[in-house]
């Protein structure tokens, strides 16, 4: 006689949901995979992949394992287990947006069968897993701990990056009380390799904030140091190549034309919400926001300083923005400060045109650019060349050799002393 499988759901199917639900589908669980969006669900069910991270071999073969993708939530009624990975965005006022953990939530609530254990990975401010998801299920009749279990482990996950897979990567979980603990850690632990186990919800969302506000000020230390560095007309990629040098006590961080992604962008800003709801104040991590978000703008005026210094004005400029993702090697525009740098640009009349291998088309301003390829294009002819995101395969040394001026924001030209290559 077989033995039924355990079965788990996750909500949201973006750059976290759809590794996680693939990886679980391969630890050997029955994997239903819940997304509002229908085209998206759609293209999953083609054996199509809607991410840069996973392929659309991956995503076959989960389909091929038995595993379900949808938009209705009844699907979820006899699930052991659930991950929310839902967005959280900041609204327009700079204050958290927990619409869609909410309404996840609310989804769950009424659809979940008892004693089914809930793992918020979702990037939220300290005490929201127990202040917003909680309360939640508790109105449907959910007794937490008891018939149904509640935990937070935060989403590590690093679009792009080779090195560390998303099972590989140490994961953290926090329960709202011990026993809920108790069943995250089992539910997760066929799943990666090492499983770190915290005191409560409320310390494993701090972990997460902690990890990438730590980043956040450290970017901004050393974007401020960089256009420190540009006044004494020393180049910081040196310096910083120097200071890495030293064994112990530094760790090497870059400059940049802004900060991008879900993560470093916004959850400091989650953090210091937070901290002011206790009256508290981040001013170091207010400071570095304001810096890291001025980046942008600090690029279109060193842009704009370039060509008036040979003779171009910017209202009259032709002008070729290089990698518009937040990062190199991925299609996810998230953030990105290229989307700020074409938006000022434009904005002061210059004419804009990007390059970049994983984004066709890129929307700002409620206008659509098209990328253009460096094939059909006269880079001889446009009046500067601004490298915002430094893909691996792009060949930056023709850019080089045929562009009147490069403004590299990511050292992608490093080793070139080309007269017509200024750094950042």
């Amino acid at each position: 006689m077989s033995v039924a499988r355990t079965s788990v759901g996750v909500v949201g199917l973006g750059y976290v949901g759809l590794p996680l639900a693939l990886a679980m589908d391969d630890s050997g669980y029955d994997v239903v995979g819940v997304d509002v969006d229908e085209a998206k669900i759609d293209r999953l069910n083609d054996g199509e992949s809607t991410i840069s991270d996973v392929s659309s071999e991956d995503v076959a073969a989960g389909l091929d394992g038995g595993i379900q993708f949808t938009t209705d939530y009844e699907q979820l009624s006899h699930v052991d287990g659930l991950s929310i990975c839902v967005p959280t965005p900041l609204r327009k006022t700079d204050t958290p947006d927990l619409s869609y953990v909410i309404d996840a939530s609310e989804q769950l609530a009424r659809t979940i069968p008892e004693d089914c254990t809930i793992i918020l990975e979702s990037t939220v401010y300290p005490g929201a897993t127990e202040e917003v998801v909680g309360p939640i299920l508790a109105e449907h009749g959910h007794e937490i701990g008891r018939d149904v279990h509640l935990a937070y482990s935060p989403e590590r996950i690093d679009p792009g990056n080779e090195i560390y897979g998303a099972t590989e990567i140490p994961k953290v979980i926090g329960g709202v009380t011990s026993a809920c603990c108790d069943r995250a850690e089992a539910l997760y632990d066929p799943v990666f390799d090492e499983v770190v186990r915290v005191e409560s919800a409320t310390e494993a969302e701090l972990v997460k904030l902690l990890e990438n506000t730590f980043r956040a000020v450290n970017i901004a230390l050393i974007n401020e140091l960089a256009q420190v560095a540009n006044e004494l007309d020393v180049d910081i990629w040196n310096v910083i190549d120097a200071a890495k040098t030293k064994p112990f006590g530094y760790t090497p961080f870059y400059p940049g034309p802004g900060l991008g992604g879900h993560c470093i962008p916004i959850d400091p800003v989650y953090l210091s919400w937070k901290a002011e709801q206790h009256g508290m104040n981040t001013r170091f991590i207010d400071l570095a926001d304001t810096v890291n978000r001025e980046m942008p703008g600090h690029v279109v005026q060193r842009v704009l300083t370039l060509l008036n210094e040979r003779g171009t004005a910017l209202v009259e400029a032709n002008i070729l923005v290089v990698g518009v993702a937040y990062k190199p090697g991925v299609s996810d525009v998230r953030e990105s400060p290229a989307i700020d740098i074409i938006s000022e640009l434009t904005e002061a009349s210059a004419t804009v045109q990007y390059h970049d291998p994983h984004v066709p088309e890129l929307d700002v301003d409620g206008t659509t650019f098209e990328s253009v390829s460096l094939e059909e294009i006269d880079i001889g002819q446009k009046d500067c060349v601004v490298i915002v995101t430094d893909h691996s395969t792009v060949d930056v040394d023709r850019i080089v050799a045929e562009a009147q001026l490069v403004f590299d924001t990511r050292n992608a030209t490093k080793g070139s002393d080309a007269r017509n290559v200024i750094k950042l």
